[in-house]
């Protein structure tokens, strides 16, 4: 059986894009996830898209404006939504299980917060042997205190391009090359 490839799109929900936390490339990121998702489904690939539910810190509560996907994007009814609970999109949500059920070992990994969950959701998926790409200018961060969101995206693209996988593979690839190679 072929294994087939994901699309993860993390976290790209209306409270997380607010005027009081605004994001690096917005539109940008979110026109490139669009095309990216558009090209998954009509080449057999699937879309996830995960949803942080935080009912338990009374934030992004499932239903309510906060936990909602971006406007913006274009969610078909073919695609997969996940919720999850902390950082890491693995920790106790059914996407392994999702993937598995799928023959999915691919992922392309997308979505917000660089630095938060798009961070623990490669390491995740890294130690559970995944071969990973992530769209190196298809994640997106806000400022923090000491470094702009731009250099905070720099930066964990640098450290994934030099990581040592396990058995699974690591790659950052450009949004361009993904493109014109799926």
């Amino acid at each position: 059986m072929m294994t087939k490839k994901a699309l993860l799109v993390i976290d790209m929900q209306k409270g997380s894009f607010a005027p009081e936390t605004p994001r690096y490339d917005t539109q940008g990121v979110i026109n490139r996830i669009n095309l990216l998702a558009n090209k998954f489904r009509t080449t057999g690939n699937h879309v996830f898209y995960i949803q942080h539910d935080g009912t338990k810190n009374n934030e992004f509560i499932p239903k309510t404006e906060a936990w909602e996907i971006l406007s913006g994007l274009k969610v078909s009814d073919e695609d997969i939504l996940i919720n999850k609970y902390a950082n890491d999109v693995f920790y106790n949500s059914n996407l392994k299980l999702e993937l598995e059920s799928r023959n999915i070992n691919n992922l392309y990994i997308t979505g917000c917060a660089t630095d938060f969950c798009v961070e623990a959701t490669v390491q995740s998926a890294l130690a559970k042997d995944y071969t990973i790409t992530v769209v190196e200018n298809g994640h997106t961060t806000g400022n923090r205190p000491h470094i702009t969101a731009e250099k905070v995206i720099e930066h964990y693209n640098w450290v994934w391009q030099n990581m040592i996988p396990t058995k699974g593979v690591i790659k950052v690839k450009r949004f361009e090359t993904i493109l014109n190679t799926l």
